[in-house]
């Protein structure tokens, strides 16, 4: 088979039945010489653009109408006009001369004579010598020309430019926007409009009747074009933050831990008080947290044993904060200001005998900070925790812990600086190294949490490895973005092409990156 013969055989139905009126111009109009609906002249066009036998390009036009005071100028006169005529007439006042117009028609028209120098302003309303002279405006014409209905496109360029000033007038213009494409015909193409389409007879199917008598041996079938471009249709999916928060559950879950779970309103006791953070500490105010107007009570023994470790520091061995403590403080409701909050709950629960020691726990999930919005800084975020409870840890181990974790994440390089964190000793910050800007990332906070945290809520001194990194930071830098925002935007095209959350776990028990 020749090269043309060969496509013949992939034609469709629908290119079959476009070739004989194929020809430059658009869309549309090929669809109405062709006898098709539009989408399927769109289609056979698409299918013979795949084909190299067209081009297909966007075309967009602008059809023009009159609109109420459009047609309401074309038949008394632009209102400019009338505002002249009426002083010829001897009108010298707005109030004479607007008996023949509007209010509105007499401001604009007072606007566009000022403008043009068509007229002097002092005790009365005059001429000027160019003024006298106006008798009809290019505006006047091309109403008229509009009002038959015409596209923009095909006006003039001085026309066009009229055609502006036109719209910013109130109801003057109707303009209905019109998609079009054009088509443009390749050699290819040229050479297919000659087909003879009655001697077209590719058989569409192949039938089990052709097979069981072995007509297809004498029968030519229509070829499948593998290569076609068909659109592309987006599969339903997770959202991509949504997967990287699956993941990062999966890396804990198969290093031993169980998921620690709550609500996002708890009270000021859990959320701050259970954990050592003063009353009167800085980011307990309105500025910094989500505060609610309700309360609830607290547990009474739980109660007793945090107020005294404030106070005085009950049996830990500390001075405590030495300050009264506020049962209304602890009982506001507040929105969780970090999953810490969790960490506390579940050593309550282990000395109630509801949750194991020793035991390892984590949580993914959201919490709120009353903060500015910007690039590096959300007011909703989610935040992953955890905590180690075990007689025999060390701080070694926390940092095994964090090492193989962000390991598991992509990350190589970690390294843990020295900072201060009301509940825990030994605090310190958590950084990786971002290799994109060579430089080191803070990621979140960890420590131990100090015997004020946790001889009151599990009622004996015990080691409590604790770490809170903030996961928006950690996965940012995956998806290209350079601010936080990007993660939650409502782009579709940005959901539908995202790439999906896969992370390969990399090695980092030989790093040689300096700390």
């Amino acid at each position: 088979m020749g090269v043309a013969e060969g496509i013949l055989a992939q034609l469709h139905p629908l290119e079959v039945k476009l070739l004989p009126h194929l020809a430059n111009g658009t869309l549309s109009a090929l669809a109405q010489k062709a006898g098709m609906q539009e989408v399927e002249a769109m289609r056979a066009c698409q299918w013979l653009a795949n084909k190299k036998a067209l081009s297909l390009e966007p075309l967009v036009t602008h059809e023009l109408s009159l609109d109420v005071n459009g047609k309401n100028a074309l038949k008394n006169g632009l209102p400019e006009l009338r505002f002249l005529d009426a002083i010829k007439k001897g009108a010298k006042t707005t109030k004479a001369i607007g008996k023949t117009l509007s209010k509105d028609e007499l401001g604009v028209s007072m606007g566009i004579c000022k403008k043009n120098k068509w007229i002097s302003l002092g005790k009365t309303i005059s001429l000027t010598a160019t003024g006298k002279n106006i008798k009809e405006l290019p505006e006047g014409k091309l109403l008229k020309k509009i009002s038959k209905g015409i596209l923009e496109q095909s006006l003039s360029k001085d026309e066009q430019v009229l055609v502006k000033k036109l719209r910013s007038r109130k109801q003057y213009l109707i303009v209905k926007e019109k998609r079009d494409r054009t088509v443009k015909l390749t050699a290819l193409g040229k050479e297919l409009k000659k087909t003879d389409i009655k001697k077209l007879t590719f058989d569409d199917s192949l039938t089990a009747e052709d097979l069981k008598t072995g007509a297809w041996k004498k029968k030519k079938y229509r070829a499948y074009d593998v290569t076609i471009n068909v659109p592309r249709i987006p599969a339903g999916k997770i959202h991509f933050v949504q997967e990287a928060i699956n993941y990062i559950r999966k890396i804990w879950v198969e290093m031993g831990f169980s998921e620690m779970t709550g609500d996002c309103v708890q009270t000021g006791f859990w959320d701050l008080d259970s954990l050592f953070v003063p009353q009167d500490h800085p980011a307990r105010e309105m500025q910094d947290t989500f505060y609610l107007e309700t309360a609830e009570p607290i547990d009474r023994l739980a109660y007793e044993k945090v107020s005294a470790a404030h106070e005085h520091g009950g049996t830990t061995g500390s001075k405590g904060w030495r300050y009264e403590f506020s049962k209304k403080i602890s009982e506001k409701q507040l929105l969780r200001t970090h999953n810490t909050v969790l960490s506390a709950q579940t050593l309550w629960k282990i000395r109630n005998g509801e949750a194991k020691m020793p035991g390892k726990y984590f949580a993914v999930g959201p919490v709120f900070r009353n903060e500015k919005l910007d690039w590096k800084h959300l007011f909703e975020f989610n935040q992953v925790e955890g905590i180690v409870v075990d007689k025999d840890v060390t701080f070694a181990q926390l940092l095994g812990y964090l090492r193989t974790f962000f390991g598991k994440m992509g990350f190589p390089d970690i390294r843990t600086r020295p900072s201060y964190f009301p509940y825990v000793s030994c605090g310190c910050e958590v950084d990786v190294w971002n290799p994109r800007k060579k430089q080191w990332v803070e990621l979140g906070g960890s420590g131990i949490f100090r015997p004020e945290v946790t001889k009151p809520l599990i009622g004996e001194e015990v080691p409590v490895l604790a770490w809170g990194l903030g996961m928006e930071r950690i996965i940012v830098e995956y998806f290209g973005f350079t601010d936080l925002r990007d993660l939650y935007k409502n782009d579709i095209k940005q959901l539908r092409e995202m790439k999906r959350f896969m992370k390969m776990p990399v090695d980092t028990s030989f790093s040689t990156r300096k700390r």
